[in-house]
């Protein structure tokens, strides 16, 4: 199924990169970049944590052990900064993050660089910015979407 607006596909976008508080502190990463790129688009705002079930404001997490592709093979997890598995809340917001776009029929997802659920390119790991992908990523990835980083 494609849901069109004025005959646009959504474009699934991180709901921090408009400006929404959704981010783990509760802040945003408003993007001069997103707003550029996605000027008179039809846009789905999405937070793969906030889908999930965790609160706003919450603990920072981290991928430890790899990326968000050894996340999905079981090669890694996700702890929050007190030492609390996460794994399962980002693993079940990928999946809906991967429903909605399925549903929606979007063809462009535009995600937040440096999240473990949605970092394109870069992940924090161990209080270090690496390259690597968030699980969210990985899961529309290995689906065939494309995802784009800001």
């Amino acid at each position: 199924m494609t849901t069109k607006l004025n005959g646009q596909v959504p474009v699934l976008i991180s709901a921090c990169l408009l400006g929404l508080k959704s981010r783990y502190n509760c802040k945003a990463a408003l993007s001069p970049e997103a707003k550029a790129a996605t000027e008179g688009r039809y846009l789905i705002p999405i937070c793969p944590e906030q889908m999930a079930g965790l609160p706003t404001p919450r603990p920072s997490a981290e991928i430890c052990g790899g990326n968000g592709n050894d996340v999905l093979d079981g090669k890694a997890t996700v702890v929050d900064e007190n030492g609390k598995d996460v794994t399962s809340y980002y693993l079940n917001g990928a999946k809906k993050i991967l429903e909605i776009a399925k549903l929606n029929g979007s063809k462009e997802i535009i995600l937040k660089e440096k999240s473990p659920a949605c970092g394109v390119t870069t992940i924090c790991s161990e209080n270090e910015t690496i390259e690597g992908m968030g699980v969210t990523t990985a899961l529309l990835l290995r689906e065939g979407y494309t995802v784009r980083g800001l």
